[in-house]
């Protein structure tokens, strides 16, 4: 079907994705800043000491406790935001994801307050996770539903970009401070920075999102029921409407999501751990690689309005279940350019994936759930995908003392992603209004 949603002009869709992207870049620096420091700091500062890699995956332990809360603010977030709107939830997102950024890096270490602080560490985890969880699906809801349905696939992926873009940041200003501090200066204060930082990017956030209007395709289907009697709850219609969508959400996400923390995250640990790398080494090849994925995700977006979502998202999964294996071979050469090679690769391969996913998942629901419906899908993966992705590897890497184990274990979430997709009919020419 021919796709008829309303259109804006194109300073009104640049003004909203540029709200969206600055919107998800903060956010996404928040989260990611959590993992990054989960490799190399919090294992020491935040847990009893003991053998090195047994700390790392308690730190570990909690960055996945944040995937565990992503559904839950997906539920609540989607619940509101199908009622109220994608506007409001977006403003309250960013600011309890600030707030939770910026008292970590107030936080006292195991050495001074003892099994308080992975408590206390775990507590503000498990905040940004909520607020994560009613992220994403806003951001690129209030794009999808804004924009030309024949550039759907390019506008929607810019929120994506925040992902990279978040990334860069979080690791640049780890990177700067790891380069010019010495590790007992790192480790003792500097790691603190990026998280209060986190103040002054959420400011500019807020002041951004807040001046864009709500999404015409949801103001549309507002009107549309205010005469009609109430309707179930956003999440109950979308689990008995819509499962196959969900299960096909989930498992698209699986290839996407693990192969992004294994790329951007896992390889600090191992080129720490496994190869006796310093900080630097890892930190600078994921800056470098996240640049360019950062222009590879929109690249990859309009490519899916022109053949569609599947050949895209296809080219992505099979990518990176191949690549991975190329992934641990470079990265063992303990040579910088080969490992930022394979970062950088690795990233653009995901890109095909990530690129036209917001589309693709917004497709897949009517308006009145989709909040709903694209949150769920996308933060239920985030349990069994993202969330456990550091701790399989690094657990798989003390048990086989190998980084192809690792790769094996990318190799087989690919399987389930192109399954999930190839069993899926394509969508990019759908109607959002009358789905």
């Amino acid at each position: 079907m021919t796709a008829t949603q309303p259109t804006e002009t194109r300073p009104s869709i640049v003004r909203v994705v540029g709200a969206s992207l600055v919107g998800t870049t903060v956010e996404w620096y928040d989260f990611f800043l959590y993992g990054v420091a989960a490799s190399v700091v919090f294992g020491d500062l935040f847990f009893p000491k003991g053998e090195e890699l047994t700390g790392t995956l308690l730190s570990f332990a909690t960055f996945a406790v944040g995937f565990f809360a992503r559904p839950i603010g997906g539920v609540v977030f989607g619940h509101f935001g199908d009622r109220l709107g994608r506007k409001q939830l977006l403003v309250l997102s960013l600011l309890m994801m600030g707030v939770a950024t910026f008292a970590i890096g107030l936080l006292p270490t195991y050495a001074q307050v003892g099994a308080l602080a992975p408590i206390l560490l775990t507590v503000l985890r498990l905040i940004q996770g909520f607020a994560l969880g009613g992220e994403w699906g806003g951001a690129v809801l209030i794009v999808s539903e804004h924009g030309d349905p024949a550039r759907r696939g390019f506008w929607a992926s810019w929120p994506q970009a925040g992902a990279p873009a978040g990334q860069l940041i979080a690791n640049g200003v780890l990177a700067g401070l790891a380069a010019f501090q010495s590790d007992a200066a790192f480790d003792s204060w500097g790691w603190r920075i990026p998280f209060l930082l986190s103040a002054v990017l959420v400011l500019v956030g807020l002041w951004v999102r807040l001046r864009i209007e709500e999404s015409p395709v949801f103001k549309e289907a507002r009107a549309k029921a205010q005469d009609r009697p109430a309707e179930r709850m956003p999440l109950l219609e979308v689990l008995t409407r819509y499962p196959r969508e969900v299960l096909t959400a989930m498992g698209a996400r699986m290839a996407e999501n693990v192969s992004y923390y294994i790329f951007t995250i896992v390889i600090a640990t191992y080129a720490k751990e496994q190869l006796g790398m310093g900080k630097s080494f890892a930190l600078n090849a994921v800056l470098i690689g996240a640049a360019i994925h950062f222009f590879a995700i929109p690249l990859w977006g309009a490519l899916s309005d022109r053949i569609g979502r599947r050949p895209v998202y296809l080219i992505g999964a099979v990518g990176v279940g191949v690549w991975a294996f190329v992934f641990i071979a470079l990265v063992d050469t303990r040579n910088f350019a080969l490992a930022t090679l394979a970062v950088a690769v690795g990233l653009v391969l995901h890109g095909a994936m990530y690129g036209p996913q917001a589309s693709f998942f917004t497709e897949l629901f009517g308006t009145r759930v989709r909040y709903s419906g694209v949150s769920v899908g996308y933060q239920l993966a985030s349990i069994f995908a993202g969330g456990l992705a550091p701790f399989i590897a690094v657990a798989l890497l003390k048990a086989y003392d190998s980084g192809y184990a690792i790769a094996v274990y990318v190799a087989a979430c690919a399987v389930v992603s192109i399954v999930a997709v190839t069993s899926y009919s394509e969508t990019h020419r759908r109607d959002l209004t009358t789905l």
